[in-house]
């Protein structure tokens, strides 16, 4: 292991980290909400911890390993999750602690949207941009930026994309340099997040609410700057236009990519994993349309179809914008969308879930499973998009699905074993294991009553789902640590 280049690395992530602070600072100072010190504050803590960090190594260039790679990728996770609490701490509005500012922080960054705030609508709005940008900033992962940027400075960075992006198949490039790759992504990312907020804005929110909405939009993250999420502005248009830009979040990112530079759509129609994304979205929604249409739960069938296709998306994709009648929504309907948070959004998207191709790729091969026993001398592949997935592919996504469920069913326990009820504990662990936000019970608003135990289980279950299990688990094996 390479603790020097780690640390070298680690410290200059941890510097640039720093200078996010600052626009929260420039919002604090425009609307002069008299919260800019604790930005400051934080600002300077970490852009010297990042120092100190650095300086001592700084002479020290050697090229990553694999294993290097994903020991960066965790330690700076958590240490962005640590240093992204400070403004929140230090802040006097809210009044957080330690640990509240923690789980706030790694909600934000991880994209999950759980949140233990109440009266959202009261605070400084530097406050309210900060945790919208956290969720911008950790949608595409703050690693990827970091690649694009370390190159310059003469680290490499294929090791950590490796280790970052989500989905299972991680090798495919989009350009032949790792860097060039990155910055395509962050301006498919860029674009979408100006179009959402014109969009919403000309849909009738206030500038800033469209800002930070478009953030937490494209990020799939489900942060608002009101307690009552989307529902606050009781307005179908911008139902509509959350509904539009959620789907097209959800999609990945790589896709975009390549039907832009093309200049082609028939792209997205032609990938196996959009088509069964949009089929999972359209049978998930026609049910819930459908059930609260047969409840009389509104008053017409407009109203019925925006908002339950509105909530639908908003839950399918772990994006976790609620309506204002959401959590009053008969039980069956809040547990099926639970349920769908576990397909979550498509690979390389910045969804949360098991991901739409391992879904797809579970079902290939429990079909192929089925035939095998009617033909067992028979030889069956697995294609997706008219190509032999190799049985590696297969096993690894069994794999993930194995330790998706294990974590699931252990952390469940132990928030059981903690206290929580039943249908608090499961409905918290899939929130924040998927990277939804809102559950059922008692953290169907806010985490704001749950212990502390519990919040710090939760974060770990949050930064499971957002590095996909094997990226932190693999760091608790011996053989990891050996040679």
């Amino acid at each position: 292991m390479q603790y020097q280049a780690i640390l070298r690395i680690l410290g200059l992530l941890l510097m640039l980290s720093s200078i996010t602070m600052l626009p929260p600072s420039v919002v604090s100072l425009w609307y002069q909400d008299g919260a800019a010190a604790p930005f400051f504050l934080g600002f300077s803590l970490s852009l010297i911890a990042g120092c100190l960090i650095w300086l001592p190594v700084r002479s020290y260039q050697r090229e990553l390993r694999v294993r290097d790679g994903f020991v960066v990728v965790i330690m700076f996770w958590v240490v962005l999750g640590l240093s992204g609490s400070l403004p929140l701490m230090l802040s006097e509005t809210p009044d957080m602690s330690f640990t509240d500012a923690v789980f706030e922080s790694v909600s934000g960054l991880t994209t999950t949207g759980a949140t233990v705030i109440i009266g959202l609508d009261a605070l400084p709005k530097s406050i309210l941009y900060y945790r919208q940008q956290l969720q911008w900033l950790g949608g595409m992962g703050i690693i990827v930026l970091a690649v694009a940027v370390l190159p310059m400075l003469g680290v490499g960075g294929m090791q950590l994309y490796r280790a970052e992006t989500p989905g299972p198949m991680k090798d495919d490039k989009l350009t032949p340099r790792i860097a060039e790759t990155a910055k395509a992504l962050w301006y498919i990312y860029l674009g979408l997040t100006v179009a959402c907020a014109v969009a919403y804005w000309l849909a009738g929110m206030s500038l800033f609410d469209a800002i930070g909405h478009s953030f937490s939009t494209v990020a799939i993250g489900g942060f608002s700057t009101h307690d009552m999420s989307i529902g606050y502005f009781q307005s179908t248009q911008i139902e509509i236009v959350a509904t539009i830009f959620m789907i097209l979040a959800g999609i990945n990112f790589a896709l975009h990519f390549v039907a832009w530079r093309s200049l082609r759509l028939s792209h997205y129609f032609t990938d196996p994993e959009v088509r069964t994304y949009l089929i999972f979205l359209l049978l998930f929604s026609s049910i819930v349309v459908a059930f609260l249409y047969r409840e009389d739960f509104f008053a017409t069938l407009d109203s019925t179809l925006v908002h339950g296709i509105f909530q639908t998306v908003s839950i399918a994709t772990t994006t976790g914008f609620g309506t204002a009648n959401y959590p009053s929504w008969p039980i069956f309907i809040t547990f099926l969308l639970l349920m769908a948070s576990f397909i979550g959004g498509c690979a390389g998207s910045a969804g949360g879930g098991m991901k739409v191709i391992r879904i797809l790729l579970l079902m290939m091969q429990g079909a192929r499973e089925i035939k095998r026993l009617v033909h067992p001398n028979a030889l069956f592949i697995v294609k997706v998009g008219g190509k032999v997935l190799p049985n590696r592919v297969i096993e690894a996504v069994w794999g993930f699905f194995s330790l998706y469920i294990a974590c699931f069913c252990i952390i469940s326990l132990l928030l059981v074993f903690n206290g929580l009820d039943f249908v608090t504990a499961l409905s918290a662990v899939a929130a924040c294991m998927n990277n939804l936000g809102p559950g059922l019970g008692e953290v169907g608003a806010n985490y704001n009553t749950i212990d502390a135990t519990s919040k710090w289980l939760l974060c770990f279950a949050m930064l499971l789902g957002r590095l996909e299990i094997f990226t932190l688990l693999v760091l608790l094996t011996p053989i990891f640590w050996r040679g």
